[in-house]
């Protein structure tokens, strides 16, 4: 048992202490990474209320075997549901902590919530599947949650700045992209996978490549160019 929850968690510490080091100006204290990390996981439970809230009724008002169905679901109950529970658990534990203070921060600080997210979701699947899913979603799933977690950091960070400098229509703009552009990213992976289309199958894994590339020189670029608000 040691040793799956071991597989399990280990991706999410992997990318958290990649993104943790790519940190160079000015770490962040541990004690507020582990309660983002923890807010994270926490945010599972009310996600997870959320969609069996959600699937039933949406299940009533269309047919489950349609493609429709499928886009609803993903990009409507299940995307909608977890980044938006995370984003609510971000700005809770560090919109107005004086440690957010560079443009950095937001990132590490959307992907510790998203990776604490994964690594509880993980757990859970790698206790009801066993460990056939620790290979799988180590390269897929757990690396899709820090990536949606980079863009709602990046977002929300451009938000606390445009804050800081009043400028209103820049914090709210941003603050929702922080919210939907990580829903739509999260709504597509997931449509691609349920769809059960071979042509959706071979545009996943291009997505995939494409988005980790870009994800992976926007980090590298963000932490050169980091600078306080």
């Amino acid at each position: 048992m040691k040793y799956l929850l071991a597989g399990a968690l280990l991706p999410a510490l992997l990318l958290m202490l990649w993104i943790y080091r790519m940190d160079t100006v000015e770490k962040e204290p541990t004690g507020l990474l582990v309660k983002l990390a923890l807010g994270g996981a926490f945010a599972c439970l009310p996600a997870a209320l959320l969609e069996s809230f959600l699937m039933p009724r949406l299940a009533a008002a269309m047919d489950p075997e349609t493609l429709p169905f499928t886009f609803a679901l993903t990009f409507g109950v299940v995307a909608f549901a977890e980044e938006g529970c995370k984003f609510l658990m971000l700005r809770a534990v560090s919109w107005n902590d004086p440690n957010f203070n560079y443009r950095f921060d937001g990132i590490v600080y959307g992907v510790f919530v998203a990776l604490g997210f994964a690594a509880l979701e993980n757990v859970q699947y790698v206790l009801e599947y066993g460990p056939s899913v620790i290979v799988s979603r180590g390269l897929l799933s757990i690396p899709a949650h820090g990536i949606f977690g980079i863009y709602m950091g990046l977002f929300y960070a451009n938000a606390r700045y445009a804050d800081i400098y009043r400028n209103g229509a820049g914090h709210r703009w941003n603050m929702c992209a922080a919210l939907l552009v990580p829903v739509l990213l999260h709504g597509f992976f997931d449509f691609c996978l349920m769809s059960g289309s071979v042509l959706l199958g071979f545009i996943f894994f291009g997505f995939v490549v494409a988005m980790d590339a870009v994800s992976i020189k926007l980090v590298r670029r963000q932490s050169r160019e980091d600078r306080p608000f």
